[in-house]
């Protein structure tokens, strides 16, 4: 059983990542059950908006959440999704 909670990857977003105007996390494991790789970790989808997105590319602002999560994605996240806007894009 891994150790990764959608909880422990907000803590983590909202230690690296401010000003945040919003954040979700959303475990989607449940959805990939009986597909290959699922038991290989679990699915979430992060969905947030800031400030600091302003004038970053996707692949930029992609890298920004990864760099955040780096130590926890090999303690068992197998896919992240991720949607990330800035304010005047939310």
């Amino acid at each position: 059983m891994n150790g990764v909670s959608a909880a422990l990857i907000e803590e983590t977003l909202r230690a690296a990542i401010h000003p945040l105007q919003s954040l979700q996390v959303i475990n989607e494991s449940h959805l990939h059950v009986g597909h290959a790789g699922a038991g290989e970790g679990s699915h979430f989808r992060v969905i947030l908006v800031s400030e600091r997105l302003t004038g970053l590319a996707r692949v930029a602002r992609h890298r920004l959440v990864y760099d955040a999560l780096r130590e926890i994605i090999p303690q068992g996240v197998h896919a992240l999704a991720i949607e990330a806007r800035s304010p005047a894009e939310a």
